[in-house]
Order: C-alpha cells, then structure tokens, then sequence
C-alpha cells in the first residue's frame, strides 16, 4: 500500500496548497470542516478557528499534525488579531484565509427583530471585514495572499423568509470587490464561493418536525438531476474543491470575483410543455 503523499514511482505527491499555511473560520462542523480537511490533504497547514471548541478542537486531532485548533469570535477584532499573531508566530506566514463563519436566521422581514438582524450582520458581514483586516499585514509581508468568503446562492437572488441572511451575504460580495481592488498591489486576491448546499446544522432548527435537512438539500438543485442521489456531505465537498481552486495558485488571474456552485439554481426555470423540458 502506497503511503499517503506517494506515487508509484516512489515520488512524492504535490498537493494543490503545499508549503502554504491556511485559516478557515466556522471549521468545527459543516462546509468549515469539510473545507479544512481537504485543504490539509492538499498540503496545507490548517488552523480550524471556530467558537464550538470541543468540537473544533476535536476536528484537528483528526484531521492530524498539520491541524491546529483556535478559539475565535470572529465579531471580535481583538480575537482576529490574536490568532493571526498566534499563527504568525508558529509558521511564520498567513498565505489563505477563508472566511466561513456564519449564522442563519429565518423570518418574514416583518417578523424580524432588529437585534436578530443585527446577530446575522455581526457574524456573517463583520466577522470577514475584520477577517481581512487582520491578515491583510501579514499577507503583505508574505508577499501576497488568497482570502474567500463562502457567500450563498441567496448571494444572487432574492428568496423570501431570509431578508437578514441574503442580506450579508449580498453585502459580502461587495466587501469582496473593494478588498480586491485596495488589496491586489500586494498580491492579494479576494473572492467569493457562492454555494447551494450549506450545513445541515444552520438549518435543522428551522426545518419541520421530522424533517432531516440532510435529505432535503440535495433535492434543492433540481437543474442537475443526480445531485439528487448525492448525499449531503458530497456536495459540502463540491463546495470545499471551489474554494480550494480559489484559495490555490491556480486561480492566480481570480480576484473580486464570485465562483457559483449552486446547482444551476439562478440560471432560470424550466418550463413544461416546452422544447427541452423534462
């Protein structure tokens, strides 16, 4: 049996981010999770930042020695800069940030709280702005970086009951604009990933009795048929492949763009009766 990282001629294995050293917010669970695992497997140094510590913590030791876990409140500007130092001062740089963290919150606008609104925002609008401002430096000095947010398909459309979630995630598309251009003379590219399939664990407490959310996602990118027949977990995978193209080298010409993975969800409707459909 070949050893992980070998070939059969012996050789060794590049991986996609090799030598380069990653944060990913929000990676205790869920596309976080998923996101960090592939990046380790791809040669990178992981730190999981995450306020579900057990659960991070946890995610590291299995992910193994290129993981490492840190506690981080990404609406606080002061924990942003202590684990930014903190990873500085272990592997010397900061080459990837994905900001992941995020919360969902869903009511008619009518029924939505100001203090709700403000929780989404905080977390899913703040926490990235300040993201990118505490690794901006240190990418600098590393000459150059790679930051994605993970947006939202609701990012590109409008989708009633989540008027405070759609909101950050259509304002973070324009954060990512403004970081590409004030950041692109340093050699730091920022872009979003657009996603359909999300956490299970965002959801759930807003789904039916009954209903596990793990098998209705998959049924909601209907344009492509076999999504269907895919578990939940393969498409957070999809999702975690379009962030590693964005957070690798191979996406050097990408920046304050939006990569869309969402299942053909905002190319249209398909109408029956007409020529082509179903």
């Amino acid at each position: 049996m070949l050893a992980i990282g070998d070939c059969a001629g012996g050789e060794t294995k590049m991986g996609r981010l090799d030598g380069k050293v990653a944060i990913v917010t929000g990676a205790a669970r869920g596309t976080g999770a998923s996101i960090a695992r592939l990046f380790a497997e791809e040669g990178a140094r992981v730190v999981l930042a995450d306020v579900l510590e057990d659960l991070g913590a946890s995610v590291a030791r299995e992910i193994g020695a290129s993981a490492h876990f840190a506690a981080l409140d990404v609406t606080s500007e002061a924990a942003w800069q202590q684990v930014v130092a903190d990873v500085v001062a272990r592997f010397g740089r900061v080459d990837v940030l994905v900001n992941n963290a995020a919360v969902l919150h869903v009511a008619a606008i009518v029924d939505t709280s100001a203090e709700d609104f403000l929780r989404v925002v905080r977390v899913n609008q703040l926490g990235p702005l300040l993201g990118i401002k505490a690794v901006a430096a240190a990418m600098r000095e590393g000459g150059g970086g790679s930051i994605v947010t993970v947006a939202s398909v609701d990012a590109l459309r409008g989708q009633n009951g989540v008027g405070a979630y759609a909101s950050t995630k259509w304002a973070v598309r324009g954060l990512t604009r403004v970081a590409a251009l004030e950041l692109g003379r340093f050699g730091i590219r920022v872009n979003t990933v657009c996603p359909e399939a999300g956490s299970a664990f965002m959801i759930a407490p807003y789904a039916p009795p009954g209903v596990d959310i793990a098998q209705v996602i998959p049924h909601m990118q209907p344009t492509l048929a076999y999504q269907k027949t895919r578990a939940l977990d393969e498409l957070i995978r999809d999702v975690a492949y379009a962030v590693l193209y964005l957070a690798s080298d191979e996406s050097r010409s990408c920046t304050g763009s939006d990569l869309v993975c969402e299942g053909g969800n905002i190319a249209g409707r398909i109408v029956k009766g007409m020529p082509g459909a179903r």
